[in-house]
């Protein structure tokens, strides 16, 4: 299981089968909020689709397609933060995260997503990250913003949210304009 330590209150590590329960619970209970800009929330509905959702991630990590962490806040497991569509032509992948209700607005995300960032740039030796989201998520917009990452454009229409089209962000940085 790789680990990446962020700092003496978070660390990231891969998602494992037995984390299932834990993680699903946090999704439950912040289940209202991610569902507005997260749509498989509401096909992940037991503990038995969040071990799929691991056990998916840990077959892709093996294929280096994608590898997916668990976040822990004071030993406690808050969120996930993923690297997926890694793209070894290009070099490149997208990252997604989110965290339960009650950890947010702590410079969790923003910690995580940094680090993450660096071992993506350092130890995978991919030369660009982007990260994805609605246009109407504001909250998940400020990560990337914090950390560098410029804005590339607006995909119209390259989501559904709800039955509902939206429109997608897209904010990207390189390995050559990473400072942290």
């Amino acid at each position: 299981m790789l680990e990446l330590p962020v700092n003496e209150m978070i660390t990231l590590r891969q998602l494992q089968p037995e984390h299932a329960p834990t993680l699903f619970n946090q999704l439950d209970a912040s289940r209202r909020s991610l569902r507005r800009f997260l749509p498989w929330v509401d096909y992940n509905t037991n503990q038995e689709h969040t071990l799929r959702f691991i056990e998916m991630m840990l077959r892709k990590a093996e294929d280096q397609e994608a590898i997916a962490f668990g976040v822990w806040y004071q030993q406690q497991l808050c969120g996930v933060i993923d690297l997926h569509c890694w793209d070894h032509q290009l070099d490149k992948a997208e990252i997604g995260y989110w965290l339960g209700e009650e950890f947010r607005g702590k410079g969790i995300a923003v910690n995580a997503c940094k680090a993450l960032v660096s071992f993506a740039f350092q130890t995978l030796k991919l030369n660009k990250l982007e990260v994805r989201f609605a246009l109407q998520n504001a909250e998940s917009a400020q990560i990337p913003i914090r950390l560098g990452f410029a804005k590339e454009g607006i995909l119209r229409h390259s989501a559904k949210l709800h039955g509902q089209y939206a429109d997608t962000v897209v904010m990207g940085i390189l390995r050559q304009d990473w400072k942290h």
